[in-house]
């Protein structure tokens, strides 16, 4: 199936918006909705790999996806070093938030892409999540993000592979081709906007432990639970207490991180990178094993 998009609509998130909610009417709730790149290459056991987690009652399988290789060999040896360099640093936090903050349905290993180059979904969890989110780039992220406010259960798997081109010119704005250009014509000045300091991912990790926890037990909501928590995240008990009755976790978590001036996220520079590489390393290195049944796991 091919479509031509008015302007307006001639981008990458609203062609896959446009794909998807097509093959969500075929599958229906009972049915799963994959999807790739246009340009993109599964490998041969894309398919049943990512249908053996969803038979599993996974919601939500984001496989890891890498540039094809002849691609690969044309871009410059700099930017893979710094791309390097950004994705061990991503790495480094997201073992922190495993420790601190571990979710039993996606344990090590897995990774944190999340790209419609490798995304699978529960028919039901893409109608009740509303769809791809109407946006002009960053569908595939905001797709995940919208099925984690309504508490999916999301796996990132390793296992589930996929190749995408490397290409710097691609066929609608706001995708991967259009990044690759913008870096080779300028090297960003900071990371990725998911990433922030050590310290950022720390505080955020043993904030949202505490507020799940809270949000497990909201038959009976712990008063000085909740003032305790209210006062970390610098908000009033009130409200703290009003968003965590709500159904779904997801969604009060990213209430809270909206509201909390604590929980405000600051982007990590190239030139601090080095600094909180050490800094991550040597925390994995040296904490002491995490007991989470101890509250002092929770100083922030």
């Amino acid at each position: 199936m091919e479509r031509t998009f008015a302007p307006p609509y001639a981008n990458a998130g609203h062609a896959r918006a446009e794909a998807m909610r097509i093959a969500a009417a075929i599958a229906g709730p009972d049915g799963f909705v994959l999807t790739t790149d246009a340009d993109g290459r599964v490998d041969p056991d894309w398919l049943p790999a990512n249908l053996e987690l969803l038979s599993r009652e996974i919601d939500v399988v984001a496989g890891w996806v890498e540039l094809d290789p002849a691609d690969w060999a044309r871009i410059p040896m700099s930017l893979h070093e710094a791309d390097a360099r950004e994705c061990e640093y991503d790495d480094l936090c997201d073992r922190i938030v495993d420790r601190l903050d571990p979710d039993p349905v996606d344990p090590w290993p897995r990774h944190t892409q999340c790209s419609g180059a490798s995304l699978a979904l529960r028919g039901a969890t893409f109608l009740a999540c509303g769809g791809v989110p109407d946006v002009a780039s960053g569908e595939d992220r905001a797709l995940v993000d919208a099925a984690r406010r309504i508490d999916a259960r999301i796996r990132h798997a390793p296992q589930v592979h996929a190749h995408v081109s490397g290409r710097t010119v691609g066929r609608a704005p706001g995708g991967m081709a259009e990044t690759i250009a913008r870096r080779l014509a300028e090297p960003d000045l900071f990371l990725d906007d998911r990433l922030e300091p050590v310290d950022g991912v720390m505080r955020r990790a043993r904030l949202r432990r505490r507020a799940r926890l809270v949000h497990a037990d909201r038959t009976g909501i712990d008063d000085l639970a909740i003032h305790a928590l209210a006062g970390c995240l610098s908000l009033s008990a009130c409200h703290v207490a009003e968003v965590l009755e709500g159904r779904y976790f997801g969604s009060a978590w990213a209430a809270l991180e909206a509201a909390s001036p604590v929980l405000a996220r600051r982007r990590v520079s190239v030139v601090e990178l080095d600094r909180e590489l050490a800094r991550a390393r040597n925390w994995l290195v040296t904490a002491r094993p995490v007991d989470r049944t101890d509250p002092a796991m929770f100083d922030v």
